[in-house]
């Protein structure tokens, strides 16, 4: 026997989930191109400056969506840090 309200749930979820997906795919796809457009131009891969505006905006607008920043500031960081990782990976080839 099955439970309907919680198979909802989980397909809600399941559909939130391939959003996420795209979402970053999506946004390292443009993260690939600032990388490319760094190396071309002798920018360093890290941008410290940016990324604490960046921590800073993204926790408020978790504050604001009922998210706890810590959270939001833990998933931007990782993001952030693949992203910069990338950049070396590019600036390296």
């Amino acid at each position: 026997m099955t439970d309907e309200t919680l198979l909802q749930f989980r397909k809600s979820i399941d559909n939130l989930d391939a959003c996420m997906v795209h979402l970053l795919a999506e946004r390292f796809r443009l993260t690939k191109q600032v990388g490319e457009y760094k190396k071309k131009n002798q920018l360093p891969p890290a941008d410290k400056s940016r990324e604490g505006r960046q921590i800073e905006r993204l926790r408020k607008l978790a504050e604001g969506a009922e998210l706890d920043p810590d959270f939001a500031e833990k998933f931007i960081r990782f993001v952030i840090d693949e992203v910069i990782h990338h950049h070396e990976e590019i600036r390296d080839s």
